[in-house]
């Protein structure tokens, strides 16, 4: 049985640079093989998910994209970076779930942001999220300026290096796994 990766892209528009950055490690990660790619914007979890209270009461987009990220074998995430966190939706997503609903699974973190400063969004909120979940977050995060995109839909080139340096990690994490199945 092929392993499930799951992106999630905390963005409220399309084209958004930070679906581009997690498509793109979900692309190197299925060219390598390393299981089957999805992934989800927190603009499909629809205009009323700010008011979900408890995931009991989620509406079913939002239910069906709890679902995929907490039956994922491993997650992709990414943010952009507002006054130097990620998104206060994106968060609220993950509030959403049980404390051990993520148990585990390892986790390759992504932000975009518009300075370099920002990449702190990494090991200061991304990290520390998804390691109160007790997930397994990859040692290398990805964080994108705009000079790293073509266009908001496309990286350059040279940033592909650094995405294939985490998928390594990425695949290495999954090895149990792939064993296993």
């Amino acid at each position: 049985m092929a392993l499930r990766i799951v992106g999630f892209s905390g963005n409220l528009a399309r084209p958004s640079r930070t679906r581009t950055l997690v498509q793109a490690v979900l692309d190197t990660a299925s060219a390598r093989g390393l299981g089957q790619t999805a992934i989800f914007d927190l603009i499909d979890a629809g205009a009323t998910f700010g008011q979900t209270s408890e995931r009991a009461k989620a509406h079913p987009e939002v239910e069906a994209i709890l679902d995929a990220i907490q039956k994922a074998d491993a997650l992709v995430v990414g943010t952009a970076v507002y006054k130097g966190a990620y998104t206060g939706l994106f968060k609220h997503l993950f509030d959403l779930f049980d404390m051990t609903a993520l148990a585990r699974k390892p986790v390759i973190v992504t932000a975009t942001g518009a300075a370099p400063h920002h990449a702190s969004v990494i090991d200061y909120h991304l990290r520390p999220l998804f390691l109160f979940f007790d997930c397994s977050v990859a040692t290398r995060g990805l964080y994108a300026l705009q000079p790293d995109f073509e266009s908001p839909e496309r990286l350059v080139p040279a940033f592909q290096a650094r995405i294939d340096r985490t998928v390594d990690e990425l695949a290495q994490m999954l090895q149990p796994a792939r064993s296993a199945s």
